[in-house]
């Protein structure tokens, strides 16, 4: 049993790396929603998103506080970015390709300055509030084929098997409300006994091509498309001791929406059931919050080095779940007897809404930056843990609590640490700026898993700045390794496979005003 669990577990997470969710995924949207990326304005992002010890920038209001003390005047920016997703796959020998573009607003800030007038000490620093992306839930991803050898309903069949129908009741069936609980209900799947009353209630079988000594030919299609972001508004402030050692702190308040579509439909050579098809939309939405501390010490001029450190996050969330499943049949006769006519059936759940706790691992993160007139050169890396990523529900006594345990020990047995790194630089002449950069978020899974969800980011950009104002340019190419995929699995673990590549171009512009 803990080895077919293993395999339905691991199944699971192919499926969420594709599509991020296609129902209620608890162990993969703890890496999801864990894991987050570098945010701050379109300087930063030019440099790879590398900042921890750089300061003078509103991005580090969210990545290390200490260097709003490194500001000398006062500011207020905002962001605009324009996003493409595009993805590749393939499946049962054919090619699909699928994408969408996004507007989008990835920050914007306000700085203030105050300075003191001794010129030793204490000599002043910055109170910023500013709104940063911290991680990115947009995607679009299609494919499809010719299946010789399976069905989706043969999972249905598989997941039915050992239970009685009375796991498909309205008020008390736990499968009801799931897609093999629609699919009963499309008559798709049924008791073996509608067969024979000599055969037992607990095996199912379907009156679809899913059991045949020659090819199925089945079509089948798979359409999902994925909304949202996490964006964190940081309240922080940065202060200054002789130009030598900058310190600060802030508090986050993160934002958290997640809304993904999913279809998924087959087409049937059969006389009886023509096809079906299969309607999943997920709603996701949080609240959390965090704190950040940090320092950066500038022993001489040319370098600094920097260290900060995020608590974890707290996310109180909802989740709303709802499906449909609609088959066309030939106006069939189900029973046998004219009792059951089939031709356009349809069915779908409630709306299936769940609250409870998601706690995101805290994060450690340290740089260097080596500092000329002629520009600087600077580096990032990054130490977290999704592995300690949990889940918890609340005791109220309203409502029941959810039991988290076999999820938590999931997480803890397929995650691991990550460590991520980036590295940038900027050249300057004169008001102008010329910059690019490099970062890795690293792989969260186990080794032995033989997953990667690994990100490389490839980025470049220009500015100008003057005394009053500054306008900064960034392109950031974000590609994700090749992964496979399986829509559905079958008992022994078995299923079709998509190979899945997907790429993230964006075009970003920051505006300042100095003050």
């Amino acid at each position: 049993m803990q080895n077919r669990r293993k395999k339905y577990t691991l199944a699971g997470i192919l499926l969420f790396i594709a599509f991020y969710s296609m129902g209620q995924g608890y162990v993969e949207s703890a890496l999801l929603f864990s894991q987050t990326k570098p945010g701050g304005s379109a300087r930063i992002q030019a440099i790879g998103g590398s900042q921890i010890a750089l300061g003078g920038d509103y991005s580090s209001a969210l990545s290390n506080p200490a260097g709003l003390g490194m500001y000398n005047r006062s500011e207020v920016t905002f962001s605009m970015a324009v996003s493409g997703y595009n993805s590749s796959t393939k499946y049962l020998g054919d090619f699909d390709k699928d994408g969408k573009t996004i507007l989008n607003i990835p920050g914007i800030s306000a700085v203030f300055h105050s300075s003191k007038d001794n010129k030793e000490g204490f000599l002043g620093g910055s109170f910023a509030i500013s709104m940063s992306r911290v991680n990115d839930f947009q995607g679009a991803i299609s494919f499809g084929g010719t299946n010789k050898n399976s069905s989706i309903i043969n999972s249905y069949i598989d997941q039915a098997d050992g239970t009685t129908n009375i796991q498909f009741d309205k008020d008390d069936g736990w499968l009801h409300d799931a897609p093999v609980g629609l699919a009963y209900r499309n008559f798709l799947i049924g008791e073996a006994s509608v067969l024979d009353p000599s055969f037992p209630d607990d095996e199912y079988f379907s009156d679809a091509p899913v059991y045949t000594d020659s090819p199925i030919n089945t079509d089948q299609q798979r359409f999902s498309d994925t909304k949202g972001a996490t964006n964190q508004w940081s309240i922080s402030y940065g202060g200054n001791f002789n130009d030598i050692l900058f310190f600060g702190g802030g508090i986050g308040i993160s934002s958290l929406k997640y809304k993904s579509e999913t279809i998924y439909k087959e087409s049937f050579e059969s006389d009886v059931v023509n096809s079906l098809n299969l309607t999943e939309n997920l709603s996701t939405k949080g609240k959390g919050i965090n704190a950040t501390i940090g320092v950066i010490v500038r022993p001489v001029n040319f370098l600094q080095i920097g260290a900060s450190f995020t608590t974890p996050t707290v996310y109180s969330i909802t989740d709303s779940y709802d499906a449909s499943m609609s088959s066309s049949w030939n106006n069939f006769d189900y029973f046998g007897d004219g009792d059951v006519i089939l031709n356009e059936e349809f069915a779908e759940t409630k709306v299936i809404v769940t609250e409870y706790t998601l706690t995101t691992p805290l994060k450690f993160s340290a740089g260097i930056a080596f500092i000329s007139k002629f520009g600087f050169l600077t580096g990032d890396i990054e130490l977290t843990n999704p592995s300690q990523t949990r889940y918890s529900s609340s005791n109220d006594q309203f409502v029941d609590p959810i039991d988290f345990s076999l999820e938590n020990n999931d997480i803890k047995n397929l995650y691991k640490n990550t460590l991520n790194y980036r590295i940038g630089a900027e050249f300057r002449y004169k008001t102008y700026r010329l910059r690019g950069g490099y970062g890795v978020q690293g792989n969260g899974y186990q080794k032995d898993l033989g997953l990667d969800n690994s990100i490389t980011n490839i980025s470049g950009g220009a500015g100008v700045r003057t005394k009053s104002y500054f306008v900064d340019l960034a392109l950031i190419n974000s590609s994700q390794k090749k992964y496979s995929y399986q829509p559905y699995f079958l008992e022994d673990g078995s299923g079709p496979v998509a190979d899945i590549k997907k790429n993230t171009f964006t075009g970003m512009i920051t505006v300042g005003f100095i003050f």
